[in-house]
């Protein structure tokens, strides 16, 4: 390997490390954010959390590396031409596809990683993902038992604490609502002091309370309005309330199993194939159910040509009664609303399973579009940042945003489009499509060292037109001398 190779490839890998660390780590911000009133206040274990965080960050790199790639190569190109050093490498003889050969093969490295990763790593991620996170949100909130708030977590039970001791489990003026007998009968216990733990398992919340009264009142039966109001005092009494619900427990791991995100591309194309047999039936059954509902139409079906049998029914009808027409009529619009509403229910149902196998589509085909992300937007960045020649956070940073951002909302439109049947699969790509004449132009700018896109260029371009427009003002406001 050659030094010109080494110095590149080094001012390229660390920009790169940089913002693949930076993206992923902005991704997960806004996890987190999205997130946080699962994640907070319910007493999760730290190796809980970090595995959740861990499997999310997993999912986001499919989406990081390309803003990765885009962005270190227009820092890297725009150093390079900052500090004049790609002129001098031009000036060596060495084109411009020279110098960026050593980048293309880490690009296309990177695209082949991207793929495996997004075909053998992310649909495992996935499901750890998914399943972790719905174990988090079914669990409950730790017990937090607060003053002067009234705490209804435990099923059966509403308490409240007019104090709490510095310690946490000294309570002051407790009042305790008990409804585990149902709502019928009320039990309320008073008391002046009591402390609160949980036993070592924290399957059970342990109460001691001390001088207090317990309240009860019946309001069911047949005689509950002459039954008295029965008060109790204690010394002290213990209560327990089993709190193992607040348990951090696993669900079953084939819950999620099969969902589309979480199978690579074979299991995607076997189940894609499944999908649609079971669509072909579903116009089968449909046929089949209009059909028999429509037996009046099934009849002149079976009888095309055969005007005489029109005739039939219609002198049949015309002969008849007014009240055996008026019924004949209700009887054909409540078969005709009968068809519609079937009609109806079917076209929602087939239209979700069209949805269903577009979303599987979609994802077999994002395996391959985020990676051959990777290559387009680095034949974007490369040249752009070798004609504008701006290196440092700025200028990269703006226009990697730029460039992604086009990237994505145009990608987004279209996969809302591939998803509502607009379009087929074949519009997931529509987005690399649009980026690929503009990779081309950029290259053939950059390579014909053309100062179309050149900033410097524009603002001389700017200054002489100023110039000329001054002047042909001067001129004109200036006082003619008559001959």
């Amino acid at each position: 390997m050659k030094k010109l190779d080494k110095l590149i490839l080094k001012s390229f890998l660390g920009p790169l490390l940089l913002t693949f660390t930076i993206a992923v780590f902005v991704l997960l911000m806004q996890f987190v954010w999205k997130y946080i009133d699962d994640l907070v206040g319910k007493g999760l274990e730290f190796s809980i959390i970090a595995q959740l965080l861990l499997y999310a960050s997993a999912t986001f790199v499919p989406m990081a590396l390309p803003i990765a790639v885009l962005f270190a190569s227009i820092m890297t190109m725009g150093n390079f031409g900052e500090k004049y050093e790609l002129i001098a490498i031009k000036a060596g003889g060495i084109s411009l596809r020279r110098v960026m050969t050593p980048m293309a093969f880490v690009a296309v490295f990177l695209m082949g990683i991207a793929f495996y990763f997004s075909n053998n790593v992310l649909p495992v991620a996935m499901y750890k993902y998914r399943t972790t996170l719905y174990d988090v949100q079914r669990k409950k909130p730790a017990v937090s038992i607060r003053p002067s708030e009234y705490y209804d977590e435990i099923d059966g039970y509403v308490i409240r604490v007019n104090g709490k001791d510095p310690d946490g489990r000294t309570l002051r003026d407790i009042i305790i609502y008990d409804h585990s007998e149902g709502i019928n009968r009320t039990n309320i216990i008073v008391a002046d002091h009591g402390y609160m733990q949980s036993t070592p398992d924290d399957k059970y919340l342990v109460f001691t309370l001390k001088n207090g009264y317990t309240y009860s009142e019946p309001q069911d039966g047949e005689f509950h309005d002459s039954r008295p109001l029965t008060s109790i005092g204690f010394d002290e009494q213990e209560l327990t309330f089993d709190i193992s619900s607040f348990a951090f427990s696993k669900s079953d791991e084939q819950f999620f199993a099969g969902h589309y995100q979480m199978l690579n591309v074979f299991q995607l194309d076997s189940m894609v194939g499944v999908l649609e047999d079971q669509l072909e039936f579903r116009y089968v059954e449909f046929e089949k159910s209009i059909v028999n509902k429509m037996r009046v139409y099934q009849y002149h079906l079976n009888h095309q040509g055969d005007s005489t049998a029109y005739l039939d029914v219609a002198r049949l009808i015309a002969d008849t009664t007014a009240d055996v027409r008026s019924r004949v009529y209700e009887q054909a619009r409540m078969q005709l609303q009968g068809s519609i509403s079937d009609v109806q229910m079917y076209q929602a149902m087939i239209d979700s399973d069209k949805e269903y196998i577009n979303r599987h589509y979609i994802e077999w085909m994002r395996k391959y579009t985020l990676s051959v992300a990777c290559l387009l937007l680095f034949l974007i960045g490369a040249p752009f940042g070798s004609i504008v020649r701006k290196g440092g956070l700025g200028m990269p940073l703006v226009a990697s945003v730029i460039f992604f951002v086009m990237y994505y909302v145009i990608g987004m439109i279209n996969e809302k489009s591939v998803r509502e049947s607009a379009m087929g699969p074949i519009g997931m790509w529509i987005s690399t499509f649009v980026f690929i004449p503009i990779g081309a132009l950029l290259t053939w700018q950059a390579t014909t060292d053309s100062s179309l896109f050149d900033l410097h260029t524009w603002k001389r371009w700017l200054k002489i037109k100023e110039k000329v427009k001054s002047d042909i003002e001067s001129r004109s406001s200036s006082p003619q001398v008559d001959e």
